[in-house]
């Protein structure tokens, strides 16, 4: 017997976790409910597992990816890092956590290796704006948002053109639209300038539902589960 199923996982870090808000308020779980809504009248289902660690980098995310994707297997694979590889420790005197060049080519592995293991689709995010723009971090003449900026734009430079197989979301520009000064942007964050708020979560939420839900529906049409006159709810 066929089994019907579609395979959405999400591979993050705290912005997929939704650290600082209620479970049922993140975008993730937002999304798995409304996908479980759309599919409650349909012949197939999707199964939505959210991977994702806080603190998590994409060097450590590497060593996840045989238990957390190779081992079940992936259809359409959501991908967001970079708020901890931009960030600078004490402990490491200077240097970031995951060097640019290092973040850019962990991701290609993720892709690579995520396209391995069943994806017929991977999503890469860009990371939002934080506030934290107004102190340098430590041992640098650079603030954490200045390195988030780079980080993101070392992202775009790799991935705008790298393949059909792969979607680049520029969440960090579609914030950067509404939120025309930081106290706009302070409402999307938590207090510590970096989380998402409940808003945040929404905003997530909207630019991510319309993407996911068209390539879960392409996949079911490509499969013969589903007719090809359906909008998003």
């Amino acid at each position: 017997m066929e089994d019907r199923k579609i395979k959405l996982t999400f591979f993050g870090d705290s912005i997929c976790v939704g650290q600082g808000v209620s479970i049922y308020r993140s975008w993730i779980n937002r999304i798995a409910e409304s996908l479980d809504k759309f599919v409650c009248n349909c012949d197939f289902d999707v199964l939505v597992t959210n991977s994702s660690v806080n603190g998590r980098t994409t060097r450590q995310a590497l060593e996840d990816m045989p238990y957390h994707i190779q081992n079940s297997g992936v259809d359409v694979l959501v991908v967001q890092f970079g708020l901890n590889d931009c960030n600078y420790w004490q402990s490491d005197g200077g240097l970031p956590r995951v060097s640019k060049d290092a973040y850019i080519a962990n991701l290609v592995e993720i892709y690579s290796r995520g396209k391995k293991f069943g994806a017929k689709k991977v999503i890469l995010n860009t990371n939002h704006p934080t506030t934290r723009n107004s102190n340098n971090m430590t041992h640098t003449e650079t603030s954490y948002e200045k390195s988030n900026d780079m980080y993101c734009d070392a992202l775009r430079d790799k991935f705008s053109t790298f393949s059909d197989d792969l979607i680049l979301v520029d969440v960090n520009s579609e914030f950067k639209l509404c939120c025309v000064n930081d106290s706009m942007l302070a409402e999307m964050l938590l207090a510590d300038e970096l989380h998402l708020s409940e808003k945040g979560h929404d905003k997530y939420y909207s630019i991510l539902y319309p993407i996911i839900f068209t390539e879960i529906t392409n996949i079911a049409k490509s499969k013969g589960w589903l007719s090809d006159l359906v909008a998003i709810p």
